[in-house]
């Protein structure tokens, strides 16, 4: 692959989903090529300090997609790695002229210039650094093999997210030492809720301590949080990036299995993950930092969520 090929590269629909892409992004943009990134607006804010040559913002309409895609710079003749598994995907890099490495599944391998078998029980890292990988070892035959995925996700933050995310605490009058809960997750699991319902009881057993409980809730799930957590102080709506940057700035995340605790993982925070319905094995937050509660069919007791968040920031007490 010349060092000077244009990559595009489809991200995931999903905010978990495009952080645990990240290893994967970081080794394709190693490879030498201008990196392209393609995927919902949300993304673009994101993956600000990613230093990718380029976004191209996709939404719902699939014409409106193939118009910008073929817009952009340098896409015919380009190489591309496609994440999602849907069939839209491949297709909308077939038809704007893109070479293209994705997974099998769901009729797509004619619309794939380089098809690869997606392999099973792994984790989400895993699977997206595996596909980076074979798309690399057909481009590159000769580039050494970069092993296993590494343990952090490692997204770049820029001084604008910092800034936004130190102007929200401010704006709320937040001062000192903090702990940020997540408690919403939306959606059902195989018909069972993916929020843990004890987030109120959290706040109240750490507020007790001394601890200030902040919650930053996106718009439409701001009456439903406040709902949750009543007593902890709501901060303004952020975007993505200033609110990865406000994960680092909290003493503790306590958050569901739910986006929330991929740009936490993302961002280096320290963090617990509660789990009730989902397997940590393959969506767990990719970090040694983190700690993970509950399985799949258990959720944690309030007792335990208490005092394992109550060991996380005793060294840090306000």
């Amino acid at each position: 692959m010349p060092d000077t090929a244009p990559l595009y590269v489809r991200l995931p629909n999903w905010v978990g989903d495009a952080c645990m892409c990240l290893p994967a992004l970081h080794l394709l943009r190693e490879a030498g090529s201008r990196l392209f990134l393609c995927g919902r607006p949300w993304a673009r804010d994101l993956f600000a300090g990613f230093a990718a040559a380029g976004f191209v913002p996709l939404g719902s309409s699939f014409t409106e997609n193939l118009r910008a895609l073929r817009l952009a710079d340098g896409v015919r003749g380009a190489l591309g790695v496609v994440f999602p598994n849907s069939l839209s995907s491949a297709a909308l890099f077939r038809l704007a002229g893109i070479r293209t490495a994705g997974y099998r599944g769901d009729g797509r391998s004619l619309l794939l210039d380089w098809p690869i078998t997606k392999p099973d029980g792994l984790h989400e890292v895993e699977v997206f650094y595996r596909l980076a990988r074979a798309a690399l070892a057909r481009w590159q035959p000769d580039r050494p093999n970069p092993g296993a995925a590494p343990r952090r996700l490692d997204l770049p933050l820029t001084e604008a997210h910092r800034r936004a995310a130190d102007e929200a605490l401010e704006q709320a009058g937040v001062q000192g030492p903090f702990v940020l809960l997540a408690p919403i997750a939306t959606g059902l699991h195989h018909g069972r809720p993916k929020a843990w319902p004890h987030f109120g009881g959290l706040a109240q057993a750490l507020q007790a301590r001394g601890w200030t409980c902040v919650v930053c809730p996106p718009p439409h799930e701001r009456q439903q949080t406040q709902e949750a957590v009543p007593t902890a102080t709501v901060l303004p709506s952020l975007e993505l990036g200033a609110f990865a940057a406000l994960t680092q700035r909290a003493a503790l995340v306590v958050c569901n299995d739910s986006g929330t605790s991929h740009v936490a993982a993302a961002a280096g925070a320290r963090q617990i993950t509660l789990f009730g319905v989902t397997r940590r094995e393959r969506t767990g937050p990719w970090s040694p930092d983190a700690i993970c509660l509950g399985s799949d069919g258990r959720w944690p007791a309030l007792g335990e969520v208490v005092e394992t968040s109550l060991g996380c920031v005793t060294p840090s007490a306000p």
